[in-house]
């Protein structure tokens, strides 16, 4: 399927917000309906928002043939996921769509939260420079997929079934059997494996009688997306109990296309229905104006929506032959924006394992590790969001009065602003436990444990700038060698120890400046990177032998 295909002329990476929500993929008629048998897939992907698209194109980058079925032939509604985390777009690079999605978006680093009419503190995300990307990219959804639709639709190997909803669900032996619901009649599949990516009321979880769960707060929140003309800053602004919303909480944040994203806390006992009316969001708006600006704005609402916390999450990540990625799995509240970015590390975790089985390089248990590793990363994030509701939404008067305090000694008291929570913003996770890390057996300092996302730095490549996560192989291992008198013999150790498992890329890198630094390197150290960029071992002069048992360790070989 090509570009044009997808939707002739009005989908492409130049795409206009009206055009994308305007668009309607047109309905194809499936070979599969005409089969005189079920038609056997290798990778069946339901649902095409960011996280079931992310999976499709990083499996398809592989050489996987894969098919990517929605029950619906438009993309989202409304901006929804809008605050894209740096190791998001690190991943996205790799997909090919990094530069559409920052080139049109809006780069942050800094917030700012507010007690009542003051300035409480700022912070920096990204305080550090030697990162080719920002913290956070504002991006209303549709357009992100809208980009990875386009980058699907170059892919050869990758078709998308519009308006093909999934109706029942039948696991196999070797298989998943498949039943698809189109305008033009049932069909039935079989897939070698199946990643559900359908969303917080997943239908393939339903199918096979699986449920969520977790914590429901009680409160709701109010999304305005606003179009105005205000000179307030690309940061986030965080207020708790404003005069505008009195003993409650409001966040804004600003998008492309002069659309700000403003959320107002709401409590309990408001009328979802009767909040989203213009007539409703209007005064708090012009309230807030006032406020912020000393006088009112005039402004269109583009898209309003009201919502309720919820911590929820699978209780595990695979069954059998069938994955859960992203909301399907698991779900947190908005504040920190740890959804649609856990969701895409999700699927980057998933691709790489899911490509190693189904051509046999490894065995069918590394994808227990998928399960076991995005659980733990989903805990972390789940941890993060209650603790941050509990903050924003006191339940007590007790839990209020603890609160104010802590906002009022912020004022001067750095130890009190590490207790403030607005919302923890979202981080990669590092995977500490993983079974796939080989554990140190010299000394290291900083970040870059076996488990750890590799951190970006500048490099230099004969004598040209350059970003090292643009060195790492988009669909390999990567061994990252720092230069000194023995290189030629830790390449050749490298090659040797990798000889018959599975092919590694290898990159030389200067032992000196940003890059030494960030990854404590001396002459000979070498770091082992996941296909995911995820550190699993690392040495100060490694051995054939050594690089071979981390491989077959980080491949579930061992």
């Amino acid at each position: 399927m090509t570009a044009a295909a997808a939707n002739p002329g009005r989908l492409d990476y130049a795409a206009s917000a009206a055009q994308i929500q305007g668009f309607e993929a047109p309905w194809r008629r499936p070979p599969d309906l005409d089969a005189p048998a079920p038609v056997r897939h290798p990778v069946v992907v339901v649902g095409t928002g960011p996280v079931g698209l992310s999976l499709a194109i990083d499996l398809a980058q592989r050489g996987q043939q894969v098919l990517l079925l929605d029950n619906d032939n438009r993309l989202s509604s409304g901006s929804r996921a809008i605050c894209f985390a740096k190791r998001t777009l690190e991943i996205w690079d790799r997909l090919g769509v990094g530069e559409p999605v920052c080139g049109k978006g809006v780069e942050w680093n800094v917030g700012k939260v507010y007690f009542r009419d003051a300035l409480l503190y700022s912070f920096d995300l990204q305080p550090e420079p030697g990162h080719q990307r920002p913290a956070f990219v504002n991006l209303q959804q549709y357009y992100a997929e809208a980009y990875l639709a386009v980058r699907a639709a170059e892919l050869p190997n990758l078709e998308i079934r519009w308006l093909h909803t999934v109706a029942a669900v039948e696991q196999g032996a070797d298989g998943v059997t498949l039943s698809v619901d189109t305008p033009e009649g049932r069909y039935t599949l079989v897939a070698d494996y199946v990643a559900a990516c359908d969303g917080s009321r997943s239908a393939v979880r339903a199918l096979l009688g699986l449920e969520s769960k977790g914590r429901v707060f009680r409160d709701r929140f109010l999304i305005a997306d606003v179009r105005m003309q205000a000179d307030f800053p690309a940061e986030r602004w965080f207020w708790f109990d404003p005069p505008f919303h009195p003993g409650q909480s409001v966040l804004l944040h600003r998008q492309p296309d002069g659309v700000w994203r403003i959320d107002f806390q709401l409590g309990w006992d408001a009328d979802p229905e009767a909040e989203k009316r213009p007539d409703r969001i209007k005064p708090r708006v012009d309230a807030m104006m006032r406020q912020a600006l000393g006088h009112e704005v005039p402004f269109e609402l583009e898209w309003a929506s009201v919502y309720t916390f919820a911590c929820l999450r699978m209780e595990a990540f695979r069954h059998g032959r069938v994955l859960f990625a992203g909301d399907s799995a698991h779900g947190v509240s908005p504040f920190g924006a740890r959804g649609a970015n856990s969701g895409v590390q999700d699927a980057e975790n998933l691709a790489w394992k899911l490509d190693l089985v189904l051509r046999g390089t490894a065995p069918e248990v590394l994808l227990d590790t998928y399960a076991t590793e995005r659980e733990a990363a989903a805990d972390e994030n789940i941890l993060n969001s209650t603790r941050a509701t509990d903050f924003i939404t006191p339940k007590s008067e007790i839990s209020r009065l603890f609160r104010d305090a802590t906002l009022d000694l912020a004022r001067h008291h750095g130890f009190a602003r590490r207790i403030v929570n607005s919302g923890r913003l979202s981080v990669p996770a590092t995977l500490h436990t993983s079974t796939l890390n080989t554990p140190d057996a010299e000394p290291f300092q900083g970040r870059m444990v076996p488990g750890a996302p590799a951190v970006d730095a500048p490099v230099a490549r004969e004598g040209q700038p350059a970003w090292l996560l643009r060195l790492l192989s988009p669909t390999a291992f990567t061994a990252l060698v720092f230069d000194g008198p023995d290189t030629a013999a830790r390449v050749h150790d490298i090659a040797a120890g990798a000889a018959g498992i599975v092919p590694v890329h290898t990159v030389v890198l200067p032992c000196e400046g940003t890059v030494a630094e960030r990854y404590d390197a001396r002459p000979g150290t070498t770091y082992l990177l996941r296909p995911d960029q995820h550190v699993c071992a690392r040495w100060r002069h490694p051995e054939a032998a050594q690089v071979g048992a981390a491989l077959r360790r980080a491949l579930a070989l061992a």
